[in-house]
C-alpha cells in the first residue's frame, strides 16, 4: 500500500510538471535570430523574411511540432480565428514547423487549420528552432510549442512555451497589445 501510495505521489508530482510552461533559451531583450524560408499562404508558396515582416510593426513566430496533428490543429485554427486581432494591431503573425513539411501548403489553406490567413514555414532539419532553441526533446528534428513576440527593433518581447496549444494565441495576443501600448506611451 505504501509503494502504490508513493507511486500515486510521483505519478502527480509528474503530471503537475508536465503543466508548467517550459523556459525557452531566448529570453524578453535579447536579438532574435533571423531568418528567411520557404512558406505557404493559402497553399500558395511564398518567401518569408522575418526582417521585412518587423518593418511592418511586430511579429508573432509560433513553433508547432507537425502540421495535422491534434494539438497543432486546434493551435492553427485559433491563430486564423484571431488572425484580425493581430492584423489590427500591425502584427504579423507565422507558424513555423520541423515535422511533416510534404503537409505544409494543404494545412495553410485548410478551414480548419490556418484557413489561409496567415503563412506556415518549412523549417527543414529544425535549423531555424534550434536557434530559437525550441525543439522537442522526445523527438529531435521537430519543433517544440514555443511563441515569441519579436518587437518591430528586432528583440524578443515576450515568450510563451507550452505544449498545450490553448493559451498561445491569448498570450502573443495579450504581448502585441502590450507593445502597441508601450509604444503609444512613448510618442
Amino acid at each position: 500500500m505504501k509503494s502504490l501510495m508513493k507511486f500515486a505521489a510521483l505519478a502527480l508530482a509528474g503530471s503537475a510538471t508536465l503543466a508548467v510552461p517550459a523556459f525557452a533559451a531566448l529570453q524578453v531583450g535579447a536579438q532574435a535570430p533571423d531568418f528567411t524560408a520557404p512558406a505557404y499562404l493559402a497553399g500558395q508558396p511564398l518567401t518569408f523574411k522575418l526582417a521585412d515582416a518587423l518593418q511592418q510593426g511586430p511579429v508573432v513566430v509560433y513553433f508547432f511540432p507537425a502540421p495535422h496533428t491534434s494539438g497543432c490543429n486546434i493551435e492553427a485554427h485559433l491563430f486564423s480565428q484571431a488572425i484580425d486581432q493581430f492584423k489590427a494591431l500591425h502584427a504579423t503573425v507565422i507558424g513555423v514547423t520541423a515535422g511533416n513539411l510534404d503537409q505544409l501548403a494543404a494545412f495553410s489553406k485548410e478551414t480548419d487549420h490556418c484557413s489561409g490567413k496567415f503563412p506556415v514555414a518549412a523549417d527543414e532539419g529544425a535549423k531555424i528552432a534550434k536557434q530559437y532553441d525550441a525543439t522537442l526533446v522526445v523527438k529531435p528534428g521537430w519543433s517544440d510549442r514555443t511563441s515569441y513576440v519579436i518587437a518591430p527593433s528586432g528583440k524578443i518581447s515576450y515568450v510563451y512555451s507550452d505544449l498545450s496549444p490553448t493559451k498561445h494565441v491569448e498570450e502573443t495576443l495579450n504581448a502585441v497589445k502590450a507593445l502597441e501600448q508601450q509604444g503609444a506611451a512613448g510618442k
